[in-house]
């Protein structure tokens, strides 16, 4: 098992973070909001609360966490292959709700993917559960025409 540690991300880290969402599975999907511009304005307004986690210098972990001054947000979490299982994204997730308490944060919140039951596991054993009634609403505003 290797040694890995946390740490707040960096554009330098964008390349390697995007590698990582690509390959996530069905758990992330990117949109235009996960280019590099887009993930500057995020890492602008929450750098404490965007972190990744690293093997060696190599990322091998992150998480977008994110606070509108009233809830927190999950978004994003990946954990590559091969070091899944040793409690990074567990880690991870545990970071952000510290940074997140340490903010008044009361409640955090997250979306995942119904087939995602790898998550869906991990994020039960974290003492989240599902919130029946709830659905999901989005529209994309990027190229949106009225």
């Amino acid at each position: 098992m290797a040694l890995w540690r946390i740490r707040p991300f960096t554009m330098d880290d964008y390349p390697a973070v995007y590698a990582l969402w690509q390959e996530a599975g069905p758990g992330v999907r990117l949109r235009p909001s996960d280019a590099a511009p887009e993930v500057a304005k995020k890492l602008e307004r929450d750098p404490d609360r965007f972190l990744v986690a690293e093997v060696e210098g190599r990322v091998v972990g992150v998480i977008m966490g994110a606070w509108d001054g009233r809830r927190g947000w999950l978004h994003h979490l990946a954990v590559e292959a091969a070091y899944r299982g040793q409690g990074i994204g567990a880690a991870l997730v545990r970071e952000v709700e510290e940074r997140l308490r340490a903010k008044g944060c009361l409640k955090v919140n997250l979306l995942v993917r119904a087939e995602n039951t790898a998550a869906r596991r991990l994020y039960e054993r974290l003492g989240y559960e599902e919130m029946p009634g709830i659905i999901a609403m989005g529209k994309e505003l990027a190229g949106a025409q009225e």
